[in-house]
């Protein structure tokens, strides 16, 4: 983890002018297609949860400003942030939240998150660990094609973790499409990071064999 500072003096005032919003998130959300991934899904017999968490954290850990967080009047960079996901639980009608480490591997990390996914099913879990914030928080909404998407947050103070999340996937001229939803804390993250985000998650579903 290293500290960022803005040395120009147009990039600071753009942090300080966002990171006194009461609400300095914005969202983009937009289709990114899954044909292929979908594909490969099928044949190697993938669960299709894990498969997406992993697409989306490598995705996030390849662009520093997802990584970039917002302690105070500071601002840190993560060597590696984490996924914190929601999965459905059998002793409640409502979610829990499963965390699981971010692994290079493919095959590594989708283990490790179906292991935890069992776990949650009977023992949910609801609470991140106090005083990280190297997570990205993440969710998905599989009965919807969404078109829009609004979290719940805090709103003072506002945290600067990443919020993403996908929905329900149609066909739309042959090809698979999938709505994603990203969300960003303004002052660390700017509109051409987001659409960087969306131009690799496609390259990143890729490298999943």
């Amino acid at each position: 983890m290293k500290e960022i500072i803005f040395r120009e003096p147009h990039r600071r005032k753009h942090f300080e002018f966002f990171n006194q919003m009461n609400h300095p998130h914005f969202n983009i959300c937009a289709n990114v297609d899954i044909t292929d991934l979908l594909k490969t899904i099928k044949a190697k017999n993938y669960s299709f949860t894990p498969t997406i968490v992993y697409i989306v954290s490598k995705t996030a850990n390849s662009i520093p400003q997802f990584r970039r967080r917002i302690r105070g009047e500071k601002i840190v960079e993560h060597e590696v942030v984490h996924p914190s996901f929601t999965v459905w639980t059998e002793v409640a009608d409502v979610f829990s939240f499963c965390e699981v480490e971010y692994q290079k591997t493919f095959q590594i990390f989708h283990r490790d998150a179906l292991l935890r996914m069992e776990a949650m099913k009977t023992d949910p879990d609801f609470e991140d660990e106090p005083g990280r914030d190297d997570y990205l928080f993440l969710s998905s909404i599989p009965w919807v094609s969404f078109t829009s998407f609004q979290h719940a947050m805090s709103y003072h103070p506002s945290d600067s973790v990443p919020r993403i999340t996908w929905g329900k996937y149609f066909e739309e001229n042959g090809r698979i499409k999938m709505p994603l939803s990203v969300q960003a804390h303004h002052g660390v993250v700017d509109g051409r990071h987001v659409g960087r985000y969306f131009q690799q998650f496609e390259e990143v579903s890729k490298s999943v064999h």
